[in-house]
């Protein structure tokens, strides 16, 4: 991270049906379940081998819910004020997207959302849903604002 940027942390987005601990459960029954078949031999037949094939995959799904909702390996989804662009990473699983102050005509700050015009027509509206808590709120406030006024952006607020 550059020692002049400023990273706001943001929630994962909840827009999964079941929420996390619901998912978690769910995983871990199924490994608790693949497990004792394999222990108490239930149902061996020449198809044995499935009870190992669905632990995996198990595990596999406990990993993703794990990694996808659980700050494992650092920041995931945060919002980035650099000196030269504002970066916007919604999770483990997305691209990150840059916009450089130059290719931005105007800014406005809503109280779910900021809004990025730029010079070429575009707009991208970036969700501030996931900030959580009010000093992550006035440090993102805060930090929008002296981006815009560093690089001469019209802020709208």
């Amino acid at each position: 991270m550059h020692p002049n940027s400023t990273r706001v942390r943001l929630r994962p987005a909840n827009t999964q049906r079941i929420p996390f601990w619901g998912q978690l459960f769910l995983g871990l029954m199924w490994v608790a379940y693949t497990i004792s078949l394999i222990i108490t031999d239930a149902g061996a037949t020449d198809m044995y081998f499935l009870h190992y094939v669905f632990l995996v995959f198990s595990l596999v799904y406990l990993g993703y819910v794990l990694v996808h909702n659980a700050p494992i390996f650092g920041t995931q989804s945060y919002l980035e004020f650099t000196p030269g662009y504002i970066v916007h990473k919604e999770g483990l699983f997305k691209a990150k997207q840059a916009f450089a102050a130059e290719s931005i005509q105007a800014l406005d700050l809503g109280g779910q959302q900021l809004r990025l015009r730029l010079a070429d027509g575009n707009s991208h509206a970036l969700s501030l849903r996931q900030v959580r808590g009010l000093k992550r709120r006035r440090l993102m406030r805060d930090q929008v604002q002296a981006f815009a006024t560093r690089h001469n952006i019209p802020l709208k607020d």
